[in-house]
């Protein structure tokens, strides 16, 4: 599996609840649309275990079988539509991929 992890922080203006419910709800209707993709996870953030990991609201762990299926879905219009619906919320995100390897299945 190869990933794109999204960390999200809302906007100044937004509550936590308000940007929780619109990622899980209006932004997710766009996002499940994504050409190749195979998965996604979503946690809610609600508690940050030392001081400099406060701030965040949430994380997507947006799933695909290889890297060009994820740079496929970033060149495609319905990344295009999800990044337009972000617009210029002025939340915090850090965006990165990689390749998955569970490490632990219990």
């Amino acid at each position: 599996m190869y990933n794109l992890i999204l960390l999200a922080a809302r906007p100044p203006e937004w509550t936590h609840e308000r940007f929780i419910d619109w990622w899980r709800g209006e932004h997710a209707e766009l996002t499940k649309r994504l050409p190749g993709l195979r998965s996604w996870r979503h946690t809610e953030i609600d508690a940050a275990l030392e001081p400099r990991s406060e701030g965040w609201d949430g994380l997507s762990v947006l799933g695909f079988d290889t890297a060009e299926d994820l740079r496929k879905a970033l060149d495609s219009p319905e990344w295009a539509a999800a990044v337009a619906q972000v617009g210029d919320m002025r939340g915090r995100r850090i965006a990165v991929m990689g390749d998955e390897r569970e490490m632990y299945a219990g």
